[in-house]
């Protein structure tokens, strides 16, 4: 499903794609923000008791198949998964167009990907379409709070040496918008939750590393007019170092990830009462006299 005109395209896939294949031979040593995804994805499926015959790992590297190799007993309720990915997988896909057939899965997760999909909404049509009834979506993506330090200290170091400042660092969703994007596509019982991460690092240059080698450095359609000088990133990294340092002198980077939950419609799923229907009256609950609104 292409974007309509009017939704933003703040990423290029090409970009994402040759960023992800870049990365994708040391991958799974980098990643360990995946990894935690994968686990924490693991432990919700492990609070669910039911079977889901069909599942597709939509990005993450292989990460999620890896985790339920270590989960014996959450494995054996997992029939068959598929994994899909930019880079690699057994699957290779587009996640702005999605290849699966509706109503071809139990289960779909997505251990952070789908922050690079410039509809988000459309992705999430998408994936409910490629859910059966009753099907579950488990899908996590940065936040709008990701690499706040590094946004900053890029801005304030070109700002201060050009007059002017590009965008360096990806924009991301919020947690407010995740639910309503979720219904909108079409699924009951949506929920959003979010889980703040720091990580520490003895110089930001590692930061950098790390996200290089994670295929995580910003994919961005349009780029500044400038390149990023030796001059703006030395700079960066001063600037890091003085706002964004804890007393043992190692500096901060946070990642804010945000889990979307969401099951295909099914009529077997507790439903929303019509108004008008209840049985008893809220005041008798509360053991308090019903009053007018004009008293």
């Amino acid at each position: 499903m292409a974007p309509p005109g009017n939704v933003p395209r703040p990423f290029e896939p090409r970009l994402v794609r040759l960023r992800k294949q870049r990365a994708a031979e040391g991958f799974a040593g980098a990643a360990f923000l995946h990894a935690r995804v994968a686990a924490d994805l693991a432990d919700r499926l492990e609070a669910i008791p039911r079977r889901f015959d069909n599942a597709l790992a939509l990005g993450g590297g292989g990460l999620f198949s890896r985790e339920l190799r270590t989960r014996p007993e959450l494995a054996a309720r997992i029939g068959a998964v598929t994994e899909a990915d930019v880079a690699e997988g057994d699957v290779e896909v587009d996640f702005e167009h999605l290849p699966f057939a509706p109503r071809s899965f139990d289960l779909i997760v997505s251990p952070l990907a789908l922050h690079w999909v410039n509809d988000l909404p459309g992705a999430f049509i998408q994936i409910r379409r490629a859910l059966k009834p009753d099907g579950l979506m488990l899908a996590a993506l940065f936040g709008g709070e990701t690499l706040n330090e590094l946004r900053l200290a890029l801005i304030e170091a070109e700002s201060e040496i050009t007059g002017g400042a590009a965008m360096r660092v990806a924009p991301f969703a919020d947690l407010q918008d995740i639910a309503g994007l979720l219904q909108r596509a079409g699924f009951a019982l949506p929920a959003a939750d979010r889980d703040v991460v720091t990580v520490r690092y003895g110089e930001p240059m590692r930061l950098l590393a790390d996200l290089r080698a994670m295929g995580e450095t910003a994919a961005l359609a349009e780029r500044g007019p400038r390149t990023l000088s030796r001059r703006i990133l030395a700079r960066t990294f001063e600037i890091y170092r003085e706002k964004f340092c804890d007393p043992d002198r190692r500096v901060r980077a946070t990642f804010e990830i945000l889990t979307a939950t969401g099951w295909a419609p099914h009529e077997s799923q507790q439903q929303p009462l019509k108004p008008g229907s209840a049985k008893a009256r809220l005041a008798d609950a509360l053991g308090t006299k019903e009053r007018k609104a004009e008293e």
